[in-house]
Order: C-alpha cells, then structure tokens, then sequence
C-alpha cells in the first residue's frame, strides 16, 4: 500500500501542489491527507470533474506549475470536454497530472453502475490519446513511476494519468471533519418524506446513501419498490429525471430526493425546472455540506443559500428546514396543497447531519427490474 503522506510529498518534490477534483471512494484516503495538509488555496473540491480540469487550467496559466485532479472514473465523462477543447495538446497544451479512482475494475466486484465504467476507463483514455499507467502498491517503486509521469507532462506539455486500483493507499481519517448541527439524520427525513406521500406519488432519488436508505426504508414499512426510481449512477441528474416523468405525469405527485453534492454537481438543471414549473414536482434537497458516499469530504453545500437560488431559478414554493418539527410542518402543508389541488414546483432544503448507519445495505433488485417496476407503476394514472 502507499501512504498518502508519501504519495503527496513526491508530488510536492515535482512540483505539483495545488489539487482539484470530485472524491471517490478508492481516492478518499489520499484525498481526506490533501485536505488536512494543503492550504485551502490550493485545494479546490469542484462542483465537477469537468470543473476540476478548468481549475487546474487556470492555475497552470497563472504560476506554470503542474497541477492535478482527482476524481472517480464515473468522472470521466464530465473531464472530456474540457480534456479535448481546454487541455489537449491540439489547444492549449496544458501539463496536468490525473488521478482516477478505477471503480468496476474488471475482475473486481462491484456495484452495477460502475460495471461499464470499469470496463471501459483505460480505453476512454486510449481514445483521448492521454498516456497512464496503473499506480503501483509498492512504495519503493512508486519514486520511479512518478519520474516517468512527469518526465512524460514536461516533455510533452500534456495530461497523463494514474489509475488506482481499490486498497492502493493506506487508511488515512479525516482530520479536518467539521461536524454538521443538525438535528435529524438523512434517514429519519427520508422516512418522513416517503410516509407523507400519497399511494400515487413517485419517487427519484439520487446516486449514494439516499437511494440505499429509500430502499431499506420501504423493506422497513413492508413495502415495495415499485414507486422508486433509485438512481445509482449519473451523479447530479436525479432532478432532470424527475422533471421528465413529472411532465409526462402531471397527475400524478414526484418526489425527487436529492443531495447537495449532487445538485451543485449539475446546479444547471434546476434552472431547466425552474422554467419549466411542473406543479406535481417536489424536488427535496438532502443538505450536509458533505459527499458523505466517498469518504465524508466538504462541499459548500452550507455555505451557499441553495433554497434562494432555487426560488431565484423559478421554484414557486420554498422551504428551508433543519428539525423534525419543521420537515413534518413543511410536508403537511404540501400535502394539504396536492389535496386541494393548489400544488405549485416546490423546493425543500432539509438539514441533515453527515454519516449514515454502519448496516445499511443495498438494493437487492437489479437496476433493470427497478426501471421495470417503476415503469408498470407509471402506466396507471
């Protein structure tokens, strides 16, 4: 294994001391180290991976050191784009050195959604023409394939990655985890929410703890599943999902659960629900400043005042809660609102504290009978 501590002092040796990405889970030990250790100045943790590559751009402009960027190979595809257009060495020619978490490595157990990524992560960098190699667990090795990395970036002026394979770094705890005050933990919210809603009223929640969470709730209460849409991959898109079934739906309630993480991933998309208005849709907001899947690093999800960009985005109806009290207040007058046929685009920011039960499981279904399911369920209005 290698420590994150060694790891980040090579880097620091070749010059590379600013830092940008999107944690995952394979990278949250070296992640939580660069964290602790790099001045807040030099590590950004991006709304997106694509923004990560921006970043990383704009400081190499600006100091001509290398950079690099971290991210899950789920990433990759928002890193193209800028990649190709910003990066490449047919534009701006940008030294960069990347770091990608290979979940669903071939071979590897894992979760379904990252089973194609797996598969296809070194070849997406084979079509971009971006050199890699898969980072050694040898620390006595590790000097010399870092020389090749960086020796490769200056000659060339170009982008080269390093693919980490589960377990590659050692345990590494967050030190700098600023603890959340708040008074309901995500899963008592999602009870309350999934217990308010009507027998017609579906469900989209979003990739991490709060799909598994919807999941074992509904095993709690003895129900099915058939109302929930658990979207595992595609961070950040939960809420354009909604949208869509919503607009075809229009009689019936949608309920999106989403994360601040998520929703500052693709904050665009509430500005496409916002002018749209679909008056069955209540697009909830998970809010613990927190990617609290991979490893429980920050987001600014509490620094910024999400429930007034969704009001100026075009949401008509707006609460922001943060006690049991409160979520329960704001979900009776929704209630009252769908029954009276008074229902507006409504937006529901619930402050929750980080962390998630140490057995939560997960889905027991496939994501193709889940779609399946949701789909029958849809058929009748």
């Amino acid at each position: 294994m290698i420590q994150p501590s060694t790891f980040y002092d090579l880097l620091l040796q070749h010059g590379t001391d600013f830092f940008a990405g999107v944690p995952d889970s394979l990278l949250k030990n070296f992640c939580a180290y660069v964290t602790d250790n790099a001045p807040s100045e030099k590590h950004i943790i991006s709304a997106n991976e694509g923004s990560a590559t921006a970043l990383a751009s704009g400081y190499h402009f600006a100091t001509g050191k290398i950079p690099l960027i971290y991210m899950q190979n789920s990433g990759e595809g928002n890193m193209i784009n800028p990649l190709l257009s910003l990066v490449d060495s047919d534009v701006y020619s940008v030294p960069l050195l990347i770091l990608i978490g290979w979940r669903g490595e071939p071979g590897v157990h894992d979760e379904p959604q990252h089973v194609k990524q797996g598969k296809v992560t070194c070849d997406l960098l084979d079509a971009m023409k971006v050199p890699y190699e898969v980072l050694t667990e040898d620390e006595a090795a590790l000097p010399a394939q870092l020389e090749k990395a960086y020796s490769y970036i200056k000659a060339n002026s170009a982008p080269y990655a390093l693919v980490i394979r589960k377990g590659t770094f050692a345990d590494y705890t967050l030190q700098n985890n600023i603890p959340v005050n708040a008074e309901m933990k995500r899963e008592e919210a999602i009870e309350k929410i999934m217990l308010s809603a009507s027998e017609k009223t579906a469900f989209i929640s979003t990739t991490g703890m709060a799909s598994r969470e919807l999941y074992e709730l509904r095993e709690k209460h003895g129900m099915g599943h058939e109302k929930d849409f658990l979207t595992v991959g595609s961070m950040g898109h939960a809420s354009q999902i909604a949208l869509a079934v919503a607009m075809q739906k229009p009689a019936r309630p949608i309920f999106c659960i989403d994360g601040d993480g998520a929703t500052i991933m693709q904050m665009g998309g509430m500005a496409t629900v916002g002018t749209r208005k679909p008056k069955n849709l209540v697009h909830f907001v998970m809010n613990n400043g927190a990617h609290d899947s991979v490893g429980g690093q920050p987001t600014v999800g509490l620094q910024i005042d999400i429930p007034a960009i969704a009001h100026a985005c075009g949401y008509e109806k707006i609460y922001s809660v943060a006690t049991a009290k409160d979520l329960d207040s704001a979900l009776s007058e929704i209630k009252s609102a769908f029954e009276g046929g008074k229902n507006a685009l409504t937006f529901v920011e619930v402050k929750v504290s980080k962390g998630a039960r140490k057995d939560l499981g997960r889905p027991k279904s496939t994501p193709q009978e889940n779609k399946k399911a949701l789909m029958e369920f849809l058929k009748n209005d």
